[in-house]
């Protein structure tokens, strides 16, 4: 006997319960080969002795000389190239929709140059632009080309997001607005951003945890002192333990963006909460009186109301 069916698909019967088991059971296994080759290669190169793992746990010059400096250089150019993509990227999308046709096609010329740079190039271009035109420092210079490299890339994305959030409202909001007066800007503004940033948020959220993770991009290529770059300097005091130090510094990546994505699920539900809750609130008797405005009322008063 089949299952129930669903609304886009047949439920699976018996027979593809029973193949979609064995195809679990397989990759499951297939899984568990291919974590002990890979742990077995590590044993083999002495990859997962104690000695190479115990700095992170016995030494805190790990940390206070190495991870978190990198950390700190890390979340300080991520937040400069948030701070700066955020409002920049927000005023792109907004263009896009201009109906004046030179604010619509600067807007999209710019988004769709940078956007179509890979941001590597953006960050080696704006080092070099930094180095030939400008006084800064070669110590600072790496960060200046990292924040700008990241901002330029991802506001045009992040004006896409923009964008794409706002024509996804009804356009009976938009309507709405005009009918009772409000000029563009304030549509804009008090009707259209307010509604779209709920929808936009989860997209939003994804392009800032790509801005903390290319910020390794800079430490590849540009010796900017971020946290992925502190696994060579590591590597070489502490007898090359090159995969603890790997092993690490991701961790310290994955919980980075899961505060920033936790952070944004927190302020998604509190939105949405707000969203629910708003509204004025009408007693009974203020309702009944609406309801029949001339009810108690005299002849000189009905005369007054009829000339409003």
């Amino acid at each position: 006997m089949r299952g129930r069916p669903s609304a886009l698909y047949d439920a699976p019967g018996p027979r593809a319960r029973r193949r979609n088991v064995l195809y679990t059971v397989a990759f499951l296994l297939a899984l568990a080969a291919v974590i002990w080759w890979v742990g077995l290669s590590l044993a083999d190169k002495n990859q997962l002795e104690w000695a190479k793992w115990e700095p992170f746990f016995t030494d805190a010059r790990t940390w206070t000389t190495y991870i978190l400096p990198g950390l700190k250089n890390t979340v300080i150019a991520a937040a400069l190239a948030m701070a700066i993509a955020l409002p920049l990227g927000a005023l792109l999308g907004i263009g896009r929709l201009s109906e004046h046709a030179w604010v619509r096609g600067a807007a999209g010329t710019v988004v769709e140059f940078f956007r179509a740079i890979p941001v590597l190039i953006l960050m080696l271009f704006a080092n070099a632009a930094y180095a030939e035109f400008t006084d800064i420092s070669p110590e600072t210079r790496p960060l200046y080309a990292v924040v700008t490299g990241l901002f330029l890339y991802n506001a045009s994305v992040l004006a896409e997001v923009v964008r794409a959030g706002i024509l996804s409202l009804p356009s009976g909001q938009t309507d709405a607005a005009k009918a009772i007066g409000m000029r563009k800007g304030q549509t804009m503004t008090h009707v259209l951003l307010p509604q779209s940033v709920t929808a936009m948020l989860p997209a939003l959220v994804s392009q800032l945890v790509v801005i903390v993770k290319d910020t390794a991009l800079g430490g590849a290529l540009l010796n900017f002192s971020e946290l992925l770059a502190s696994v060579r300097p590591m590597s070489a005091n502490y007898g090359a333990n090159t995969i603890a130090s790997f092993t690490v510094v991701a961790v310290v990546f994955v919980a980075l963006n899961f505060a920033l994505t936790s952070f944004a699920s927190w302020l998604e539900r509190r939105l949405r909460r707000a969203k629910k809750s708003t509204g004025a609130v009408v007693r009974v008797d203020a309702v009944e009186e609406l309801a029949t405005p001339g009810e108690h009322a005299g002849p000189e008063e009905l005369r007054a109301d009829d000339r409003k």
